[in-house]
């Protein structure tokens, strides 16, 4: 027996279709939604029973399958197709930026086909989606065969050899890894290894890597590197990491959506107030003017002056080339 969980999408979704396929028989609606007969009555019978506040017969769905045919009236209310909530409508949007990303599956990629659906699904969900799903856009600048090159070390157990540019100090770094796995977390393909530089096991994101050589040295990293747990995310901030506290609107929300934060408070009119843990003042300056006039910092109040700062520093820098 289906659970209320799975009924309700169903229902959901049936009765928009029926009101699209008039007179449908019930044995082939039930092969479209994979029920056997007996179930679509089930919720036929349950569909009988909804509708508008009021529960009386005017205000409820009419529905009848006698001789097979299915007939609905009077639920034109619930009658349009269900809409992508913006976090399903993100998630899409993410699969389809990391799917256009793939070297592997460029030759698939054919004309503006999955720019177009892109462009589509992020009109349809809004502003809110939008502003996720551009979280994710690819660094053009990456080396355009570092998924290849990875992918090669690690079938061959062979060390690589990176320049690896690094946001939070704004450096390129040289690197010799030897990578173990390729994981995929908070939209973003990284390479797990161990990297001598560092001395431990670190994650590095494919689209950040400037150069990759794959070295003619076997990979051998330490016995005891243990790998890296990346369910919860990538980025884990430390308790002893400032507190920052934001205000976003609408279509800042996504603040919430890619970071973890320790306190978020409805301000109504789809605004937001989060409370979250900066690793370094570097990162934050660079989130806060990404939000541009989404968000801004309400505390600390130092570092709400260094944004005002650097934005109106930035602003005249426009004007000067203007």
């Amino acid at each position: 027996m289906s659970s209320t969980a799975d009924r309700l999408p169903r229902l959901l979704a049936l009765v928009p279709y029926l009101m699209s396929h008039p007179g449908a028989q019930v044995g082939e609606v039930a092969a479209v939604f994979g029920l056997s007969e007996k179930q679509l009555i089930d919720d036929l019978q349950l569909v009988w029973m909804c509708g508008l506040p009021g529960h009386t017969p005017g205000d409820l769905i009419d529905v009848s399958w006698d001789g097979g045919e299915i007939i609905i009236d009077n639920a034109e209310t619930i009658a349009r197709p269900l809409r992508l909530g913006i976090d399903e409508a993100s998630a899409l949007l993410v699969a389809l930026r990391m799917l256009s990303a793939t070297p592997e599956l460029a030759e698939f990629a054919h004309g503006d086909a999955l720019p177009r659906v892109m462009a589509k699904l992020e009109q349809a969900a809004g502003e809110g989606a939008a502003a996720v799903s551009s979280q994710f856009a690819v660094d053009v600048e990456s080396a355009p065969d570092a998924a290849a090159r990875v992918r090669e070390a690690l079938v061959g157990g062979r060390r690589l050899s990176l320049r690896y540019y690094v946001p939070g100090r704004d450096e390129v770094t040289p690197r010799e890894v030897d990578p173990t796995r390729l994981v995929v977390a908070d939209g973003r393909t990284y390479l797990e290894g161990w990297c001598y530089r560092a001395e431990a096991m670190r994650l590095f994101r494919l689209d950040r890597m400037l150069t990759v050589e794959v070295l003619d040295v076997p990979a051998d990293p330490p016995a005891g590197a243990e790998p890296i747990d990346v369910t919860q995310g990538v980025f884990r901030p430390s308790p002893t990491d400032e507190l920052i506290v934001l205000e976003v609107t609408a279509a800042g929300r996504w603040v919430a959506e890619y970071y973890p934060y320790e306190q978020a408070e409805e301000l109504g009119e789809g605004r937001l107030r989060v409370t979250l843990r900066a690793r370094d003042e570097d990162w934050t300056l660079k989130l806060a003017l990404r939000l541009g006039d989404t968000g801004r910092i309400v505390s600390p109040p130092a570092l709400a002056a260094r944004v005002q700062q650097e934005a109106e520093r930035a602003l005249s820098l426009y004007a000067q080339a203007s």
